[in-house]
């Protein structure tokens, strides 16, 4: 009941603010007024937070696997293939950036990886496996056996898991530019992408698409960030900067490297329209450069099966649950 009731709260609250900003004041004073007519309202007092924070059980499909506490809550072993390379992920835009990197160095070197799903929304990341190659329980993860008589090597976070399979095995220098300049760029580009990500994704699209309850502040703010992210790719892949730096048609200039590998997923799918049904909101055509650059990303061949790899829902043909080999893509629409 007490649920119910905060929700209806935040529902009329978020009426409140909305007639509230018609008037001829600001926005803010607008919203400021609502918020506390509101609590006027329902006699509530504006929201304080405590001396000490305590931890309640939330609902919903990811609601109830948040907890402020980390480890392993059921007891779990990984499954191992038959390949030196173990990656465990869904498909989701950081899953993406490592079985793109995969399937680009199988066309370019031939070399084989399995890679087993990770069902988020069930709480596999909080297995005693998975947690053992990644304590921090977020996907991707990998292990690598790079000697059957010795522990696998393990890599977490996406970002780490492109640059180690480069030094592993890109001895062509084909996804990270052996110049020094250009390779400082690229990985600068790389850590732009785990920086940035995160207010798109954990902001915007959290509080635009997820969220129970839209809430004109959040959005708003994280609707700036994004487009002024958007707004930095756009300005590089023009390609009006100068030097050897400038951007486009990739994003480190003729080079395609595990920067473009590692933005792609995030903001080539924005502005594509594959997430969070926020195009018109974001204006995205207002970004063309992007546009023609994730177009020419996702035509690549292995960007288009990285993209299928552990993916479980949508059409049959675009999704490879578990892929163990080159064959399993055999019948798929790529």
């Amino acid at each position: 009941r007490n649920r119910d009731m905060v929700l209806l709260s935040m529902m009329v609250l978020q009426g409140v603010v909305i007639m509230g900003s018609k008037a001829s004041r600001s926005r803010m004073q607008a919203s400021r007024r609502g918020i506390r007519g509101f609590f006027k309202l329902f006699g509530k007092s504006e929201y304080e937070p405590p001396e000490v924070w305590k931890y309640e059980p939330q609902e919903g499909t990811w609601g109830k696997l948040n907890r402020p506490t980390a480890g392993p809550i059921s007891d779990k072993e990984l499954p191992r293939g038959k390949h030196p390379i173990q990656l465990h992920s869904m498909a989701t835009p950081n899953g993406v950036k490592a079985t793109v990197m995969l399937e680009e160095l199988v066309e370019e070197y031939q070399i084989e990886y399995d890679a087993w799903p990770i069902k988020i929304g069930e709480g596999d990341q909080f297995t005693s496996g998975f947690v053992s190659i990644n304590p921090n329980s977020k996907i991707p993860a990998m292990l690598h056996y790079v000697d059957e008589d010795k522990e696998p090597i393990r890599v977490f976070e996406s970002g780490s898991i492109l640059t180690y399979l480069v030094e592993q095995f890109d001895t062509k220098a084909k996804f990270l530019p052996a110049d020094p300049r250009l390779k400082t760029e690229c990985m600068s580009w790389l850590f732009w992408q785990m920086g940035s990500a995160p207010f798109v994704g954990g902001g915007f699209g959290h509080f635009y698409h997820y969220a129970p309850v839209k809430l004109e502040y959040p959005i708003n703010r994280y609707a700036m960030e994004t487009k002024r992210q958007l707004d930095v790719l756009e300005r590089h892949l023009s390609g009006t900067e100068d030097g050897p730096t400038s951007g486009g048609p990739y994003m480190i200039g003729d080079q395609y490297t595990i920067a473009d590998i590692a933005i792609a997923p995030w903001y080539g799918d924005l502005v594509l329209g594959r997430s969070y049904n926020a195009s018109d909101f974001l204006e995205v055509k207002s970004y063309p450069n992007v546009i023609k650059w994730a177009k020419l990303v996702n035509d690549r061949p292995a960007y288009k099966r990285g993209r299928m790899v552990n993916r479980f829902w949508g059409d049959e043909r675009s999704r490879v649950f578990e892929r163990h080999s080159s064959d399993d893509f055999i019948g798929k629409t790529i």
